[in-house]
């Protein structure tokens, strides 16, 4: 297990996380650009390794009721592979608002690298894009849902 100070280390070479230290010598490390009201990336540090971390869009890690998974046992490379994940997570996203998607009902599914694809209905068909580019066309919603579930995206 990483200490407290191996795991402050590794959090603070993300740049684009700011750090509010919290009571009880606790640290959290907020996100200011993201697109949502969620800026929390990392959430309650603590000196004796517990924290978490924001991950309620990450299918491969196991979030509470709160969104958040706990990085008490992760090693290095699994504490910068989260951290990452939720980083981009809370991206603004590729393709939002672009000639592609403008004016339609839309939605977002995002996997665990941070990729996003767009969901939209257009002229009866659901197409999926990624940013600008059209990755698939189907009959139906629950067919392109199908397919993005099966190529590990999640709904955000």
């Amino acid at each position: 297990m990483l200490t407290f100070d191996q795991k402050l280390a590794i959090i603070e070479s993300f740049p684009e996380l700011e750090r509010k230290n919290v009571s009880l010598g606790r640290v959290n490390f907020h996100y200011e650009e993201s697109t949502t009201d969620k800026k929390n990336v990392v959430y309650h540090l603590h000196q004796n390794g517990n924290g978490f971390v924001y991950g309620e869009h990450l299918s491969d890690y196991e979030a509470d009721q709160r969104g958040m998974v706990n990085i008490r046992d992760f090693s290095e490379d699994e504490l910068r592979e989260i951290i990452r994940a939720s980083i981009d997570s809370l991206k603004p996203h590729e393709g939002s608002g672009t000639a592609a998607t403008e004016g339609l009902d839309e939605e977002f599914w995002i996997n665990k690298e941070g990729h996003t694809l767009i969901v939209v209905n257009e002229d009866d068909m659901w197409n999926v894009y990624a940013g600008l580019n059209l990755d698939g066309t189907f009959p139906s919603y629950n067919e392109a849902s199908q397919y993005l579930d099966e190529e590990g995206f999640r709904k955000k």
